[in-house]
């Protein structure tokens, strides 16, 4: 994987939807603080499927996308509370557990939302789909990727107002993966598809 062209697609994104990012991650913030959390999962699924439109059709993100897949509230919500309960348990066995759940789960479901709402997959199939994504070779591209993730969005959280650009840039960042990785899948099936259908019998 090329990490470099990946990052430098991230902040290209990020410096050409600057203004309209910043107002759609700043409106994602208030909401989510005014909901206390509840509208998080929901809204991140809006939020990200606006800038993988943006990545594909060069469309500005509106603040009205934050909204467009509500009708994966509960889903998404039930997941939200699962994962908290699983971080949760895992920091309680001091800071390290907890770390390596989270970052586990970064790993395995890293393009779970992008694939509900850019392909329509139910929660259990979209799991299955991220891990497998997740899971190919070489999965050490995986675990830099979901480290970097986590490090830029640990980043936004700790620094003042710095979640006005690293969530943009590692969402970016993410989609940018997330294309490469829909690429290889589709251009794997083929192969797949290729070297498995038996040849025509001769014609007489």
């Amino acid at each position: 994987m090329d990490f470099k062209k990946h990052f430098e697609t991230a902040w290209q994104n990020t410096l050409k939807f600057i203004g309209p990012v910043l107002l759609l991650t700043l409106v994602q913030v208030i909401i989510v603080l005014f909901s206390l959390g509840i509208l998080a999962p929901v809204t991140t699924a809006g939020y990200m499927q606006s800038l993988l439109r943006a990545q594909r059709e060069g469309r500005p993100p509106e603040i009205r996308d934050l909204f467009s897949q509500m009708s994966l509230f509960l889903p998404l919500f039930g997941f939200f509370v699962l994962v908290m309960i699983m971080t949760g348990i895992g920091f309680m066995f001091l800071v390290l557990p907890g770390l390596a759940v989270a970052l586990f789960i970064i790993f395995a479901t890293l393009y779970m939302i992008p694939l509900m709402t850019d392909k329509d997959r139910g929660i259990m199939d979209a799991l299955k789909e991220s891990w497998e994504m997740a899971t190919r070779e070489p999965i050490t591209d995986q675990i830099v990727i979901s480290v970097a993730y986590l490090v830029i969005m640990s980043l936004g959280g700790s620094v003042p107002f710095a979640i006005l650009i690293t969530q943009p840039f590692a969402m970016f960042l993410l989609l940018s993966v997330y294309e490469e990785r829909l690429q290889g899948r589709s251009g794997r099936k083929n192969i797949e598809h290729t070297t498995t259908t038996p040849p025509p019998p001769p014609t007489p």
